[in-house]
């Protein structure tokens, strides 16, 4: 398939948009070259946090406008119904975006109760899951996992049972991934039980929290419980919050050389669901050493680093989600959440203003660089997320435009 196929979207929202947003902020953006490259994190001193902006700054909204409704009218497949894997109609199939791609249109249509993005969950799910086989199962127990996040959402906002049936297929599926090798922990991928991964844990636990804080059985309780206790006492460095990404259990080696931003947002995560169900402190401790691990560690020029193309595309956005979930919480610390939210626009900042192609709206992996006129979905899924979360943020009252 190439660029020619018609893509669903609504009829002028986005060249309404990019028109406003030109106009309105072509002059504000002078001031982030004079920033200060460096964001220095530490848990006691406030005075090296970036700088506020001297000029009017920008409006997240309409931001977030551009850049979600840019991933539905760029990206989408209208005739398979599910997402490209580029913006140039690159027909290559991967599964696990496509859950992303359905949380940045939740994420859209919960901000701005526009029927525009609600109106491709529908298709969303026939698609996707005829394009899998149709089925939501899938070898790989993480795929699932993100699939299973995305659908209970849908369900919680509009209360459409088939998208609470595919989550709770998707979970007893999930399930039957955890066995005793290296102690417990649930396994990357069916036929690789040996290999107990964070990216299989993370979203796992967090999965299990929500389900028990929406329909309320003890066992998911029991399962986020034990999935955050193995996740944590094998794979997380509770000395600098470094969460490594899996045990091989036929060996006993952890592989401490791979540190994802991806694996560390998810045990944020984790840590926050915890917090949410017990109200106990220690697990947003837990959640405070590894964010600050990241936002000090896997940087570049206080910017988060690029992790490449393809499924790395996808690891800073998911880290952000998390991220943004641990600055809402009401009992962060001031210090932290000052931080946080000091990291988080200036973050956006840099990518709206340095790392966006216009006027169609586009990210590449590196949010301080533009990318050409074709990128992949992984890496436009990671910087809507963060758009969608600094627009977040100013609507909380965090973040000033």
């Amino acid at each position: 398939m190439t660029n020619t196929i018609k893509r669903e979207q609504g009829p002028g929202l986005f060249e309404t948009l990019l028109d406003v947003s030109i106009l309105r902020t072509a002059k504000k953006w002078l001031y982030i070259a004079m920033l200060l490259p460096a964001l220095l994190i530490s848990c006691d001193d406030d005075e090296n946090i970036v700088p506020e902006p001297e000029e009017e700054g920008i409006d997240w909204n309409e931001a977030a406008n551009l850049s979600s409704m840019s991933l539905a009218s760029s990206f989408w497949n209208s005739e398979g119904k599910w997402f490209f894997y580029d913006n140039n109609g690159k027909a290559d199939w991967n599964y696990w975006p496509q859950a992303h791609a359905l949380d940045v249109l939740t994420d859209a249509w919960l901000r701005t109760n526009d029927a525009r993005y609600s109106a491709y969950f529908d298709n969303w799910y026939a698609g996707v899951k005829a394009r899998n086989g149709n089925t939501f199962e899938n070898d790989f127990y993480d795929d699932m996992e993100w699939i299973a996040l995305a659908t209970l959402r849908v369900w919680q906002d509009t209360n459409d049972p088939k998208f609470k049936e595919a989550t709770l297929q998707l979970w007893e599926y999930i399930k039957t991934g955890w066995n005793d090798n290296a102690g417990g922990g649930i396994t990357w991928k069916k036929g690789m039980e040996w290999s107990k991964n964070a990216c299989s844990n993370g979203p796992a636990c967090i999965l299990a929290a929500r389900l028990y804080q929406e329909f309320g059985d003890e066992s998911d309780k029991e399962w986020a419980l034990k999935i955050y206790n193995w996740e944590k006492a094998t794979l997380v460095n509770m000395n600098n919050g470094m969460v490594y990404d899996n045990i091989n259990s036929e060996t006993g080696e952890i592989n401490t050389n791979w540190v994802f931003t991806y694996n560390q947002g998810t045990f944020i995560g984790s840590a926050v669901e915890l917090y949410k169900i017990f109200n106990e402190k220690a697990y947003l401790n837990d959640a405070v050493l590894v964010a600050d691990y990241t936002t000090s560690s896997l940087t570049n020029n206080s910017v988060l680093k690029s992790e490449g193309t393809g499924d790395g595309g996808l690891f800073k956005g998911i880290f952000i989600r998390y991220f943004t979930d641990l600055i809402l919480q009401d009992r962060l610390d001031a210090s932290a959440k000052k931080r946080y939210i000091q990291f988080i626009r200036y973050n956006a900042e840099v990518l709206w203003t340095q790392g966006t192609a216009k006027p169609a709206i586009l990210f590449g992996p590196d949010w301080s660089v533009k990318p050409g006129s074709i990128t992949g979905l992984p890496e436009q899924l990671s910087g809507c997320m963060l758009i969608e979360a600094a627009a977040l943020l100013q609507n909380e009252g965090l973040i000033n435009p």
